[in-house]
């Protein structure tokens, strides 16, 4: 386990079948067994890799995690000295340590249900990221999960154009090699490239986050690209907002449209899907029911079960999670209550529904309001012309804090006027933005995630990628 001994099954009863094609460069399930085989180290340790997607990523990542070997997978666009220094961390933190797959070594096999196989690296901003364990038993239970949830079979032929060091992709790779189903992805995610895959290679899945997801869906439409082949959609990273939805419903007819919860060192918590014809629920924070053998409970900081319908920490028990941190555990990060396991992330039971606010560290307190910055994205999501959306808390000397949301338009002439009529339906008036900006571009941290932080600092400098919006 996790999933080497399924590659082997699937090379041993259709060895000239795909099973990874990267930007048109295909393996075949023989062919990648083959290759892995030849480059798995000859001693247990743990092989680091920071490269983009390739084949040749493919290979090596399959071979790194033979036996009871390890491997950590690092962001090839992070720094030279942050990747360097994650590296030394690893060798110095992990017995047996090596660089990458060097010699032949004693089979392509997996290692024991327990024992850990991949390092996860958490996200940073500019400092070095925690770095979690996962044993392969997690992922095995994982891959039976989300392969039940989602109905994945071996006839389907699956893209995640996004890259394989974030663990949405890796997993997507992963999880098709467990369940015989074909994968695809590109170099470097591009819209037309990605059509074509759709297009040309008999796509069936797509595995993304929804900013790509609705860059597909509009200019799919606009350029006529038939995407009716799909039939299934699984999105994760945010809250699908409904002109998302609504894009995709239209460019993929047939497809069930599928949103999750999770994070990287719970994997999956809750979930829904929409079928073709299903009629979308009203725009809210609700997410889905809980997971396969994932069981969810709200507790408060003590550990205590609030009320349902109120709000406190989202808390979950299953053989998912991961078994803890190489380093960077602060206590906070992952905590357990008696065996229910947090990340922090705020939300509340209803129905059985799991809704979705937001990280407390996140939380806007203004004129005593709680308000997530989830909420206000995701109203201002639907709105017209916006292709993506940050909202953040800015200091404020009578309210504490003040609500403020920047816009990156996806066209010209957006106006504040556009913006708070788009909103004044959706949220309570204390929750509304009182400024408004618009982005050249998103504020990122170095992994690609957003900052609010960065946005903050940007205003307060008046920095040239944002304008005030009268």
């Amino acid at each position: 386990m996790p999933f080497l001994d399924r590659l082997q099954r699937w090379a041993d009863e259709r060895p000239d079948g795909s099973a990874v094609v990267v930007a048109g460069q295909r393996l075949s399930w023989s062919g990648l067994r083959d290759a892995a085989a030849s480059l798995v180290p000859a001693a247990p340790g743990v092989t680091v890799l920071a490269e983009g997607n390739s084949p040749g990523f493919v290979v090596r990542f399959a071979a790194a995690v033979a036996g009871e070997r390890q491997c950590a997978v690092l962001d090839p666009d992070w720094p030279t000295l942050l990747k360097d220094g994650i590296a030394a961390r690893i060798a110095a933190t992990v017995p047996a340590a090596v660089p990458g797959p060097s010699a032949r070594g004693d089979g392509l096999a997996d290692g024991p249900p327990g024992t850990t196989f991949l390092i996860g690296l958490t996200s940073g901003t500019t400092s070095v990221p925690k770095a979690f364990t996962r044993t392969r038993r997690s992922w095995r239970e994982s891959f039976e999960a989300s392969i039940e949830f989602f109905g994945l079979t071996p006839e389907d032929k699956t893209l995640a154009p996004g890259p394989l060091a974030a663990s949405l992709n890796l997993y997507a790779l992963a999880e098709c090699l467990y369940a015989g189903a074909e994968f695809h992805t590109l170099e470097h995610f591009d819209v037309g490239d990605a059509h074509s895959a759709v297009s040309h290679d008999g796509i069936t899945r797509l595995v993304l986050v929804p900013t790509m997801l609705r860059l597909l869906s509009e200019r799919g439409l606009t350029g006529g690209v038939d995407a009716s082949g799909i039939r299934s959609i699984i999105c994760a990273g945010s809250k699908l907002d409904a002109r998302t939805v609504e894009a995709a419903r239209r460019w993929a007819p047939n497809a069930v449209i599928y949103e999750y919860y999770g994070a990287s060192e719970l994997s999956f918590v809750a979930g829904a899907g929409l079928s073709p014809g299903e009629a979308p629920e009203p725009a809210g924070t609700g997410l889905g029911l809980p997971f396969p053998g994932v069981e969810i409970r709200i507790l408060d900081d003590a550990g205590a079960p609030v009320p349902e319908g109120r709000d406190g920490n989202i808390c979950i028990r299953s053989g998912m999670v991961s078994d803890g941190y190489l380093w960077g555990d602060d206590g906070q990060a992952l905590r357990c209550f008696s065996g229910w396991y947090t990340v922090g992330d705020q939300g509340y039971l209803s129905g059985g529904i799991l809704h979705i606010l937001g990280r407390r560290a996140d939380m806007i307190v203004t004129a005593g309001t709680n308000v997530y910055p989830h909420e206000v994205e995701l109203a201002l999501a639907s709105v017209p012309g916006v292709a993506a959306v940050v909202a953040a808390g800015q200091d404020d000397d009578v309210r504490g804090q003040r609500v403020v949301a920047a816009v990156l338009p996806s066209h010209g002439g957006l106006t504040a006027t556009q913006l708070k009529a788009g909103v004044a339906e959706v949220l309570t008036r204390a929750k509304r933005p009182l400024e408004y900006f618009a982005l050249t571009e998103l504020p990122l941290t170095d992994r690609g995630k957003i900052s609010r932080q960065l946005l903050l600092d940007w205003i307060g400098s008046n920095d040239q990628r944002i304008r005030r919006l009268g």
